[in-house]
């Protein structure tokens, strides 16, 4: 059984760094290019941030260019969000999520397997 469970989220102020984990379990990790996106309240999924099964290419979205930072541990099977000079809009519903591919994942439709999501909630 495929598990991605989502840890890390919370409450922060406008300008604290927050770190996302995804334990995933069931999977051979190391085969798999993985990915993090967000539901803010009344808007649609939205791709965050993807790395490729061994970690040498990152794709963002503009908004989290130069804050955020995907990486993952193929030995411990994590992945990480690292999010620094947090934002009001930044918050939503934050999902890791994992592709049956080599390749940059950036479309949702490319993930397999999905995690319950974790809240971040960043206040002004």
């Amino acid at each position: 059984q495929v598990q991605l469970v989502e840890s890390g989220g919370g409450l922060a102020q406008a300008g604290d760094s927050l770190r996302l984990s995804c334990a995933i379990s069931g999977l051979t990790f190391s085969t798999y290019s993985m990915g993090w996106f967000r539901r803010a309240p009344g808007k649609e999924r939205e791709f965050v941030a993807a790395i490729t099964w061994g970690g040498a290419r990152t794709s963002y979205v503009d908004s989290v260019k130069g804050r955020f930072t995907i990486s993952r541990d193929n030995a411990k099977s994590t992945m990480y969000l690292q999010m620094n000079n947090l934002k009001p809009e930044d918050t939503a519903v934050y999902y890791c999520a994992a592709a049956r591919t080599r390749q940059l994942p950036i479309s949702a439709g490319e993930y397999v397997y999905w995690g319950q999501g974790t809240q971040v909630t960043v206040s002004s």
